[in-house]
């Protein structure tokens, strides 16, 4: 169960029920608790769905990675690129 006061907070301010409330939290939770490799790997693979170069993929994923909520230390384009290749 998250945060009770998370859970009330969201309820009130949103009308759901607590149940719905508490799975909106954990869904929240596990966005950004997924590990920095995983969101990678996630987002390289996207971005090459869509036909761009690694070049610009590199650009674009360092760029994500600054802006999410619990933004993770700045990575060098070889450091993402020894996250996906190994």
């Amino acid at each position: 169960m998250p945060d009770t006061e998370l859970v009330r907070r969201v309820v009130e301010t949103t009308g759901l029920s607590p149940s719905e409330a508490a799975r909106v939290v954990d869904d929240v939770i596990a966005w950004y608790a997924e590990p920095v490799e995983d969101f990678v790997r996630r987002r390289h693979a996207h971005h090459q769905t869509y036909g761009r170069r690694n070049e610009e993929i590199f650009d674009l994923i360092a760029a994500e990675l600054a802006d999410r909520n619990v933004a993770p230390p700045s990575l060098s384009a070889r450091q993402l690129r020894r996250m996906i290749y190994g």
